[in-house]
């Protein structure tokens, strides 16, 4: 079976999940009162400089300013040759006080730029001058400046940003304050690579005019390989001109706005995973399956046939066995097949995977049941890091190997199995310990810290389903047993702080499906619940004609689901 894109669209939230040989392999959520905010375009201003930092905080609007870095204000000199582009490094933190050690390290790194720079030739000189001036030349207090989020809020932090906007169409990547067209790695055949570079290189002159002297660079995306010149050409214009209409509103908005917002969920995930590799994209919503009918109409006609309805009386989630997937997700402990196990802690700086033998006692020698305990584990590890989107900095505690070559087998294979997943991961050799040090590209929050909060019934030392999460798991077994249960009226007991969520800020989704399934649904606070913990009361239909009276049609105890 093929790739397959599902999506469940809720009026609290839409899910998105990606499905490769029946595997689900990601899953995106977007839940429509904290929606992510990476590639919007705002008109921000300056709030701090930071010279020594080498960064500036910007006011866009929201809560926590964001974050600008020295190298996302000066547009790169550097060719590009990959379809995303390789971000900065991240800040260690959020300190706005410039220390005096940062600010002599600094002074002492421009010195060293100067001797360089009068070893070089002219032309030379003037591309290293650019590309190392200080933040302090670049920008003042109070300053308003164009940017696109990069990342969103983490944790503490505040979201990133970047003066080097990008526009992503179907076939190309669209950047203003580039000059350099780019191709996708993936497409391997310097024919190829060549043709299309050279049809952007044609196409460059139709587009300048007195007032835009430049056009910007390109990057073409791995689906624009043997793609028609027209086409190429359709994505081109539409690029740029939304382009001028951005500079426009920009110049007419008064800082901080928000000048051109991102493509919702699933929109976003259709323009950039519905490709010709997969199969099937199914929709269980009838206004988004419309809506998508007329983006993919306008993104690739040839797709539409691909488009499915779903309309199934089963959850689709749960027809596919995705909720399953989206529960071992959250596990701190995922078996292996073997017997053996991982075990995942996520961290504020990074996370720490550890791997256990478990019950597996192999059948020949201790070394041979260590390699093939690793080997499972390296493919399980790749597959968990990419589910849960696990960023930054990864520690993997593979179990100690004396043989260099099984550890050399491991870590390859580990390289092999990443290389599948559309984050850039960067994986260091294994130390003598048997630790592997690796990094994975980090733009959103992760699975995890999207649908848990820190455990106040431990005071923070670990973690469990938000009161939010809990009400949206009451909705969706309401969807699924209210219409069966025979009583007009349908109770939910629940803890407190639930109830206050679903009466409360979800109300409006609460009396959507009591229009839906014709049935008064009362929620009930209990204090004695733990957080994860609901009943629902009512008397099905088979418990009529059995004789069986009004009793928990479902109950859900802590830490499932």
């Amino acid at each position: 079976m093929g790739d397959q894109l599902v999506v469940n669209v809720t009026s609290y939230e839409t899910r998105v999940a990606l499905l490769e040989s029946n595997v689900v392999s990601e899953i995106f959520i977007e839940r429509h009162r904290d929606r992510g905010i990476v590639g919007d375009i705002y008109l921000g201003r300056v709030q701090r400089v930071l010279p020594g930092m080498q960064a500036a905080f910007v006011e866009i609007g929201h809560d926590r300013a964001a974050f600008l870095y020295v190298g996302d204000v000066v547009p790169p000199d550097e060719p590009l040759d990959e379809e995303e582009h390789e971000p900065h490094p991240p800040a260690d933190g959020d300190d706005d006080a410039e220390r005096p050690s940062e600010r002599a390290t600094a002074d002492r790194s421009a010195e060293r730029v100067d001797e360089r720079a009068d070893k070089l030739p002219p032309h030379k000189k003037k591309r290293l001058a650019h590309r190392e001036r200080r933040i302090e030349e670049l920008l003042r207090q109070g300053q308003e400046v164009l940017v696109q989020v990069t990342k969103d809020a983490i944790g503490t932090k505040g979201p990133r940003v970047t003066c080097n906007v990008s526009l992503p169409g179907r076939h190309v990547v669209y950047m203003p304050t580039h000059k350099h067209i780019g191709i996708s790695r993936r497409i391997t055949a310097e024919e190829e690579r060549n043709r299309l570079r050279a049809l952007l290189e044609e196409m460059r002159p139709r587009f300048v005019d007195a007032e835009h002297p430049d056009v910007g660079g390109f990057v073409v995306r791995t689906v624009s390989e043997g793609l028609a010149a027209d086409k190429l050409a359709a994505d081109v214009e539409f690029l740029i001109t939304m382009w001028r209409d951005v500079e426009k509103r920009a110049k007419k908005a008064s800082a901080p706005a928000l000048v051109q917002p991102e493509l919702d969920i699933v929109l976003r995930t259709t323009r950039d995973t519905f490709t010709a590799g997969v199969d099937k994209l199914i929709v269980d919503d009838t206004a988004s399956y419309d809506k998508l009918t007329r983006f993919v109409g306008l993104l690739d006609p040839s797709l539409l046939s691909r488009l499915q309805h779903y309309q199934g009386s089963e959850p689709l989630f749960e027809h596919l066995g995705i909720e399953t997937e989206l529960q071992r997700a959250m596990s701190r402990r995922v078996w292996l097949k073997s017997g053996g196990y991982l075990v995942i802690d996520q961290a504020e700086a990074l996370t720490a995977i550890d791997v256990n033998t478990g019950r597996f006692v192999g059948k020949r020698n201790l070394e041979d049941t260590i390699l093939r305990t690793n080997l499972e584990a390296v493919r399980e590890v790749a597959y968990q890091l990419r589910l849960r989107n696990i960023g930054g900095m990864v520690i993997i505690d593979f179990i100690d190997m004396e043989d260099e070559r099984h550890r050399e087998r491991v870590l390859q294979s580990l390289s092999e199995s990443l290389t599948a997943d559309r984050a850039r991961c960067n994986v260091v050799k294994m130390s003598e310990l048997g630790l592997v040090e690796m990094t994975r590209q980090r733009t959103r929050e992760s699975l995890g810290r999207q649908l848990t909060e820190t455990c106040w019934y431990c005071e923070g030392k670990g973690a469990l389903k938000s009161k939010r999460t809990v009400a949206y798991d009451i909705f969706r077994a309401l969807e699924r047993q209210a219409p069966r249960l025979l009583e007009p009226v349908v109770v939910v007991q629940a803890h407190p702080e639930v109830v206050d969520v679903m009466v409360g800020e979800e109300a409006e989704a609460l009396a959507g499906i009591e229009a839906v399934s014709k049935k008064k649904i009362l929620a009930r606070p209990r204090g004695s619940f733990h957080q994860e913990q609901f009943d629902i009361f009512g008397t099905s239909k088979e418990a009529a004609e059995s004789g069986g009276k009004a009793k928990p049609e479902l109950r859900e105890a802590k830490g499932t689901a």
